[in-house]
């Protein structure tokens, strides 16, 4: 299988469009709506991952906002950048034992930045020599759903021979939540209601080394009722084929799945089989995206194409509608339509 990342200098044939993601409040939708910056971070915490990072979270502003980035600042100085689908971050290379003071700022499609979150502060431990021993892995992982897009985790502490840290939360391989190493529980928001999920609990301590994963437990958010049931499945997804230099590629274009937060990543299946993972390393496209790449040489040849989104919470998202394609023809598809699903 391919890995395909795509930066933000180079699109590789994406039509990135602007658009939003997430909630707040009325007054700031309505503020983004009429041209104002967007609103400040709210929930921004700050927690020390190791002798030299710090690791942030934030709630997301406003799907109304048309966040395309969040800008973290060190006091005055601008030090890191995500693209608007993430709401945590490590901040590295800082000196052990010392304290920082951290905020956020939001910034739309259009360039406004928002005003400063809060200030949080966080202190890095004391680097300790040589230390090349991971801390135990945490044990008697618990949990429960909270309402239909939340879960609350538990764990009993790990132990390390100078001290843990903090406790990274994993959705399957995807890290989605981390806190500090004095906290056994937590509550994990942004999850999509009746889901199936599994989390593991990993220990990481001040010399960035990091457990095994405690025992996993799995979870189902409760049934929703609104914007949150929102099929997961790219939409509008299209499929056609074109012949250049002597040989035929294929053009895929869809809707990126309407979600809380902006989908990086996609699966590319032909005839049932994963054929590539598509990443976008920069701003990933929001309203509509496309890619093509190469088929092969043979004229006649009928392929099965569908794709799927790992979603912000780290599941994969329903399939798209199948579409079906023949070098060669007029058109290169044949416009069949085929069923979503799960996969």
């Amino acid at each position: 299988m391919r890995r395909v990342v795509l930066g933000s200098a180079v699109l590789a044939g994406v039509l990135a469009l602007g658009c939003g993601c997430a909630s707040t409040t009325d007054d700031t939708a309505a503020g983004a709506a009429e041209g104002a910056a967007p609103g400040a971070p709210t929930g921004v915490t700050a927690a020390a991952g190791s002798a030299t990072s710090v690791h942030l979270m934030w709630n997301a502003v406003g799907a109304r906002a048309g966040v395309s980035a969040y800008e973290v600042y060190r006091g005055t100085a601008k030090v890191r950048e995500v693209p608007g689908s993430v709401h945590m971050v490590d901040v590295v290379r800082l000196a052990p034992g010392t304290a920082y003071a951290f905020t956020v700022r939001a910034r739309d499609g259009e360039g406004r930045l928002g005003p400063p979150s809060r200030e949080v502060r966080a202190s890095t431990p004391t680097a300790t020599a040589a230390d090349r021993s991971a801390p135990t892995r945490p044990g008697g992982v618990a949990g429960r759903a909270v309402g239909a897009t939340a879960v609350q985790l538990s764990w009993s502490a790990a132990t390390d021979d100078r001290a843990v840290v903090s406790y990274d939360v994993y959705q399957g391989g995807t890290r989605i939540h981390s806190v500090g190493g004095n906290q056994t529980a937590t509550v994990v928001t942004g999850l999509r209601p009746g889901t199936r999920y599994a989390f593991t609990v990993r220990a990481r301590d001040a010399a960035d080394n990091l457990s095994a994963a405690g025992p996993a437990v799995r979870l189902t958010t409760g049934p929703g009722t609104g914007a949150a049931d929102r099929d997961t499945a790219p939409a509008g997804f299209r499929a056609t084929s074109h012949r250049a230099d002597g040989a035929y590629y294929l053009d895929l274009a869809w809707v990126p799945p309407q979600v809380d937060g902006v989908v990086t990543e996609y699966e590319i299946r032909l005839d049932g089989r994963t054929a590539t993972s598509l990443v976008w390393g920069g701003n990933a496209p929001r309203d509509e995206a496309s890619y093509s790449f190469y088929l092969g040489k043979e004229t006649g040849r009928t392929v099965r194409v569908r794709l799927r989104a790992r979603l912000p919470d780290g599941t994969w998202g329903a399939l798209s509608a199948e579409r079906t394609v023949t070098t060669g023809t007029a058109d290169g598809a044949d416009g069949a339509d085929g069923a979503g699903g799960t996969g």
